[in-house]
């Protein structure tokens, strides 16, 4: 059974295929208004979400087919084991999308289940994300070769998907993250990410900026926690340590990259408020975006259900 579970399923002619159809489906949607037509998205949900949740009810039902929301909480996934409940859910469902705290939830829920599993978000991968990331950057330069991309922020899920996308589909990535979320290391992708030659660690943001076509930040603390009471020792030493990497136009330096951000975006914080709406910016497109290749990313899985 294919799923999506962190980008490294896929290999370079998948990859691009799925982004090219994407940007196929982005300019000519009504040739798939019927693409998936009965088909059925199951939506389970333990991580507050806009766009993830928004881009996939939105794809499937623009491609004839319709989803089905179900809060993990409110379900008798919390208080069954998966397996169990995977493989009567499965029956009922021909995708199911999970966004979850645990990836090793999503390695059992793709165990067990019947029909294709995508990873909408967990601890330590966000595939749709960086799959939407690359259509965008492709999108904007018609090719990745000889493309830098320049991450600045924490080491997190979104740095892993996109350090296995970026391996595959043949882009430099400079890393700028002197915080790693201890829940997304993985150690045998890192190395192999360092073996590639394609993926950096840079220290110096300013020297990053000077050989990038992109730059891309994220926010450098988790949603779950932007708020919460008990995090807020550890939310103002991040602000404290990550304020000198700030995207603004001091810091960018005369540099003019593309700037990209996956939102939700906090202003003032990893970004600059006027940098967001300036010409640079691709945040929006980028947003957009995750339907598109989503849509793509369905019609494959939908097609190649089954198969090993």
């Amino acid at each position: 059974m294919n799923h999506l579970l962190t980008l490294k399923e896929f290999d370079k002619d998948t990859l691009f295929s799925i982004i090219r159809k994407a940007i196929e489906i982005k300019n000519k949607p009504e040739q798939y208004y019927h693409a998936c037509e009965r088909k059925g998205l199951l939506m389970l949900f333990q991580k507050t979400s806009t766009r993830t949740n928004l881009s996939f009810q939105s794809g499937i039902q623009q491609m004839g087919g319709y989803a089905v929301p179900m809060d993990w909480n409110s379900s008798n996934f919390s208080i069954s084991p998966i397996q169990y409940e995977v493989r009567y859910a499965s029956r009922n469902c021909d995708v199911i999308m999970a966004r979850l705290t645990n990836h090793s939830d999503l390695l059992e829920l793709a165990k067990y289940s019947d029909v294709p599993v995508i990873n909408g978000c967990c601890d330590q991968y966000h595939p749709c994300q960086a799959l939407a990331d690359l259509m965008t950057i492709y999108e904007t330069k018609g090719t990745f070769s000889d493309v830098t991309l320049t991450y600045v922020g924490i080491h997190n899920n979104v740095v892993n998907s996109l350090i296995a996308g970026c391996m595959t589909a043949g882009l430099r990535l400079q890393l700028v993250t002197p915080i790693i979320n201890d829940a997304s290391w993985d150690e045998e992708l890192m190395q192999t990410a360092y073996r590639s030659g394609s993926i950096l660690n840079v220290e110096s943001l300013s020297e990053a900026l000077l050989r990038t076509d992109f730059v891309y930040t994220d926010t450098w603390v988790d949603m779950e926690y932007f708020h919460a009471d008990h995090y807020q020792d550890e939310k103002n030493r991040r602000i404290q340590l990550m304020m000198p990497f700030q995207i603004n136009k001091e810091s960018l330096g005369g540099c003019t990259p593309f700037i990209m951000h996956d939102m939700p975006v906090h202003p003032g914080f990893e970004i600059e408020e006027e940098l967001i709406e300036s010409d640079q910016s691709i945040i929006y497109q980028q947003a957009e975006n995750r339907m598109h290749v989503q849509k793509s990313l369905l019609l494959y899985l939908l097609e190649h259900q089954g198969e090993e």
